[in-house]
């Protein structure tokens, strides 16, 4: 079995392939493990979020909206660079809207997020950084998120011999890189919780030391994942990866030689 496009069309995948692809049926219609997790990952890392400002006295009806905007930015990010990456697969799907609805990409999710942020934050003229309320969230909610891609089979790895490989169909055992991810926000979420007691942190410095951890990992994790490779032998991924290590690391110098702002 050959599923060049298995990430892009989720609804297109054979129902033999996947860990786990269905939980159950209700009124007649499968239950998406997919879509029962990303919403499990969406709802859970939007409760985090406001939790973390309801704590820091900073929610009320702007903190709402600021995750309103990070919402709609980061599913608008999600599905526009999928189609930009898959031009092809769009112009031949413009009429199976549930083909093309179905795939997105969680490098877009952030990025697309974090514009969400920028252009509510320059609406609601908000000058504060909010940045470490969302990283916590951020990292639980990927966590779980890709359980449901790993249970659906989307997003899989290259071919392995190591004893955990995983067949999700094809009865090739494959690195579980949905699970790799999956783990290693767990691990970036215990270490904000411990990043986040330190006295001398700056406003939305967890955020940023969160999105250089991702996509330092994101970089790597694509050479043993199952992408289309361009130019130079690397991944359209990982070359936004650098991009955006790029313009986070130069962000994050320039934060740091400013004056440390009053305590957020």
């Amino acid at each position: 079995m050959h599923l060049s496009r298995i990430r892009v069309a989720v609804n297109t995948i054979p129902t033999t392939w996947g860990v786990h692809p269905v939980l159950g049926h209700w009124l007649g219609h499968d239950i998406s493990s997919y879509a029962v997790f990303m919403g499990l990952g969406v709802a859970t890392g939007i409760g985090v979020y406001l939790y973390e400002a309801r704590q820091h006295h900073r929610l009320g009806e702007r903190g709402i909206l600021i995750a309103i905007g990070s919402l709609i930015g980061g599913t608008i990010g999600a599905k526009l660079l999928e189609w930009s990456i898959h031009l092809r697969f769009v112009f031949d799907h413009l009429h199976d809207w549930p083909a093309l609805l179905s795939g997105r990409t969680i490098v877009g999710g952030f990025i697309g997020g974090t514009i969400g942020v920028m252009v509510t934050k320059r609406l609601l003229k908000i000058t504060d950084k909010r940045g470490n309320f969302f990283a916590p969230g951020i990292a639980l909610g990927v966590a779980i998120g890709r359980i449901g891609c790993f249970l659906r089979g989307c997003c899989y790895g290259k071919p392995t011999t190591l004893p955990w490989g995983v067949d999700f169909g094809d009865h090739i055992a494959r690195h579980p890189t949905q699970l790799y991810e999956s783990l290693f926000m767990l691990i970036m979420f215990g270490m904000i919780q411990h990043w986040k007691k330190r006295p001398n942190l700056r406003p939305g410095q967890l955020f940023n030391w969160l999105m250089i951890a991702y996509f330092i990992y994101r970089f790597f994790v694509e050479f043993i994942k199952v992408e289309p490779v361009s130019y130079g032998g690397l991944t359209v991924f990982q070359y936004i990866s650098v991009l955006v290590l790029l313009y986070l690391t130069r962000t994050t110098w320039m934060k740091w030689l400013k004056p440390k702002p009053a305590a957020q």
